[in-house]
């Protein structure tokens, strides 16, 4: 018997050390974090919740309490079935464990995620220029993660799949990911992750559709860029002309650049 409770209690250790994930912020900074649910969740309230042990677990912000702190804000998508905790100003008292749960009315509440915010006063492990990116239907983004560890940093699309991409240094400091998105579909709307090992920083992409503006723009730039290279060509063929457009030579500070979709 003594042998199985120990089994079981180094199952659950190892358990827990898998599933931990950390997020870095800067002091001062904020931080938004995604966690998604079940279909017939929908209608449950969901809550944050921060504390070493889960019988200790204090209540940060809930749906039907969304002021329960000032720093933080909680926001539910019932379409995407993904709530969001965002909090703000945040200080190294902030450091803890944090769990996203949904409140099951007469039976126990179900943990979906768990994950320790370390709040340093020098800069985050991991991080990106912002948290939110907007891009327009049929257009493309860029997102740049930046980190304090060498090697693979992957980006992955929350609920899905990763792709991967070795980061190279920047200015001899930090390594940096740069992902580009182009192609955009309005499906492409989501929460992705940087991540390296159990480090994670969430990134939302909006995907929107065009303007008529944007869409006379567009055609305007096509049709600009049809005549530029229609004139190099009978520049090059018929004036005995040799002309070279972006060329680039690769250098040891440039960053990897993963690109996805129709590059």
């Amino acid at each position: 018997m003594a042998l199985h409770l120990s089994l079981l209690l180094l199952f659950l250790i190892l358990y827990r050390v898998s599933a931990v994930r950390y997020v870095s912020v800067q002091t001062g900074g904020s931080i938004t974090i995604p966690c998604s649910y079940d279909l017939n969740h929908i209608n449950h309230v969901k809550y944050w919740c921060k504390g070493l042990l889960w019988h200790g677990c204090s209540y940060v912000v809930r749906t039907d309490h969304p002021k329960i702190s000032g720093k933080a804000s909680i926001s539910d998508d019932i379409n995407k079935r993904i709530f969001t905790m965002t909090m703000t100003n945040l200080k190294s008292r902030d450091s803890e464990n944090y769990r996203c749960v949904v409140e099951i009315n007469g039976g126990p509440d179900i943990r979906i995620q768990w994950f320790y915010l370390s709040v340093t006063p020098g800069t985050a492990e991991l991080y990106v220029d912002q948290q939110e990116v907007t891009g327009v239907e049929g257009g493309s983004v860029t997102v740049r993660c930046y980190s304090s560890y060498s090697g693979d940093i992957k980006w992955c699309r929350m609920g899905g799949g990763c792709r991967s991409g070795y980061s190279v240094p920047l200015m001899g400091i930090r390594t940096v990911l740069t992902v580009t998105m182009s192609g955009l579909k309005m499906e492409n709307t989501d929460w992705y992750w940087c991540r390296v090992g159990e480090l994670g920083m969430p990134v939302h992409i909006t995907v929107s559709q065009q303007t008529a503006t944007q869409r006379e723009i567009g055609i305007l730039t096509m049709n600009v860029m049809l005549l530029y290279n229609l004139t190099i060509w009978y520049t090059s063929n018929f004036i005995d002309a040799i002309v070279v457009l972006h060329h680039s030579k690769p250098s040891s500070n440039q960053s990897t650049t993963l690109c996805l979709s129709n590059c």
